[in-house]
């Protein structure tokens, strides 16, 4: 039990005392700004997952070492050179989850469990919060106070109102990435990018999945262009892709699970051992008291925050996932260090997400950055378009995978670069060269204009600002 209080008698000038609500990467970055700022005191309650949040437990490490064990296996057996022959075998699922729960146990310990240990002022507490004011904190029947508190509890998979699921079983991604046993067939609900992520992995693993989209489409706030591509990639690896699939019941019968769906106008069932879901996130604030103190949320129950992540109770700011889109592990960390500054120093920084590169990592992964041509029309903006296909790049060819493309668009009044989408293997890495330029007023002509080593995807960036003016088909090796 807590019986003492965070916040110290006579305060010594310091910037303060913090009671950070949450265990994740805005908790722990608004942590060891504070420590930078001089914070007298942080208390940091955390419930829930373990220390570290959803992305060193349940998100982006998980995710992304499984899609590599998945990627290694479908390469294997997917190989494009003449002369070589390769095959691979999945013979142990669970080799593969346990190499990933100690890859998760390393990091949370190095990254997270770790870096607290050096920070004397900071305290981790476990229990569940609640706000009594927006000073003081509630944990069972101790009652805790600070100068300021920082709600960064995150969010979780949001389960949809569907007849019979929660009876039928399902799997969230929490409860995915711990299976014992690959699924023999899967059911995805959902179209976006945990959805599409988890379809591919468990697919190439050797799963027969289907992709069950309420939205006409897979990424639905994407061009057509892009969601109609990779959905004809998933199609190529076997993936089934239903779009405008309304749910309207779900059942576990003696050989697995039944979603019954209407897709345009027809009752359809499909059958799977086992189901994901995968339709959006929900924001943690359940029995914290938000309500009872008068803090506003929007209609989903994310946290309003102004624009320096201070919430509709002064002294009492948000972070992360709980707050809403956007929901990255790099914006959370970036926020929760912005609000505990902008706390303890009443700097009032705004947060500014310009240039702010995205990644699914599909394969070909799905990066993107800035404007669409729409969201810049939408500005009252010209936007000019440039898209190059990899069939243009040399390394794409060289390597013998040319499936996607580079899109750019530009102002074509003053020629900056407005935004950047990229359908590619390994796209994530050409994206951050778009992001410098949005974010620093670089022109077109000036990516144009630069050094871009021959036979890197990186060159792919250069061909594309190329083909604002030229047909790239045209170009000689190098040709500028």
């Amino acid at each position: 039990m807590i019986s003492c209080s965070a916040k110290e008698e006579g305060n010594g000038g310091g910037a303060g005392t913090l009671i950070i609500i949450g265990g994740g990467s805005a908790a722990f970055a608004a942590a060891t700004r504070a420590v930078e700022l001089g914070v007298e005191k942080v208390t940091m309650i955390n419930d829930g997952l373990p220390t570290g949040g959803t992305c060193v437990n349940t998100g982006c490490v998980p995710s992304k070492t499984l899609l590599r064990a998945a990627e290694s296996l479908h390469r294997a057996n997917h190989n494009p050179f003449d002369g070589i022959e390769t095959s691979g075998h999945l013979t142990d699922f669970s080799a593969i989850m346990e190499q990933k729960r100690r890859l998760v146990a390393d990091l949370r310990q190095a990254k997270y469990v770790d870096v607290i240990s050096h920070l004397p002022q900071v305290r981790l507490v476990r229990g569940h919060a609640k706000l009594l004011d927006a000073h003081t904190v509630e944990i069972g029947k101790a009652r805790l106070t600070a100068d300021h508190i920082l709600i960064a509890t995150g969010a979780s998979a949001a389960i949809p109102e569907i007849p019979g699921l929660a009876g039928a079983g399902y799997l969230t991604n929490e409860s995915a990435f711990e299976l014992e046993s690959l699924p023999e067939s899967l059911l995805v609900l959902g179209g976006r990018y945990i959805a599409l992520e988890c379809a591919q992995m468990f697919a190439r693993l050797g799963s027969r999945v289907t992709i069950l989209q309420r939205s006409g489409r897979i990424l639905p706030v994407e061009s057509v262009d892009i969601t109609a591509a990779l959905t004809g990639y998933l199609a190529d690896e076997g993936i089934e892709v239903v779009t405008g699939a309304a749910m309207e019941q779900v059942r576990r019968e003696k050989q697995g699970v039944v979603a019954a769906a209407k897709s345009n106008g027809q009752r359809m069932e499909f059958s799977a051992t086992q189901l994901l879901v995968a339709a959006g996130r929900k924001p943690n604030t359940r029995g914290m008291g938000l309500d009872q103190i008068g803090m506003e949320l929007d209609e989903r129950g994310f946290i309003k925050v102004g624009p320096t992540l201070q919430t509709t109770i002064p002294g009492v700011w948000a972070a992360g996932d709980v707050i809403g889109e956007p929901m990255f592990v790099y914006t959370a960390a970036y926020e929760g260090a912005l609000a505990a500054e902008n706390a303890l120093t009443k700097a009032d920084r705004l947060a500014d997400y310009t240039a702010l590169p995205w990644v699914i990592f599909t394969d070909p992964q799905v990066a993107g950055v800035g404007l669409d041509e729409k969201q810049a029309r939408d500005k009252g903006l010209e936007p000019d378009t440039a898209v190059l296909p990899l069939r243009h790049v040399p390394r794409a060819i060289a390597a013998r995978d040319t499936r996607g493309f580079i899109k750019l668009i530009r102002d074509r009044k003053t020629d900056l670069l407005l935004g950047a989408r990229i359908l590619a293997p390994e796209g994530s890495e050409l994206l951050m060269e778009a992001a410098l330029a949005i974010k620093f007023g670089i022109t077109v002509r000036q990516i144009r204009e630069s050094f871009h080593p021959y036979l890197t995807l990186g060159e792919g960036v250069k061909l594309a600002a190329i083909a604002f003016g030229k047909d790239p088909a045209r170009l000689s090796c190098c040709a500028t």
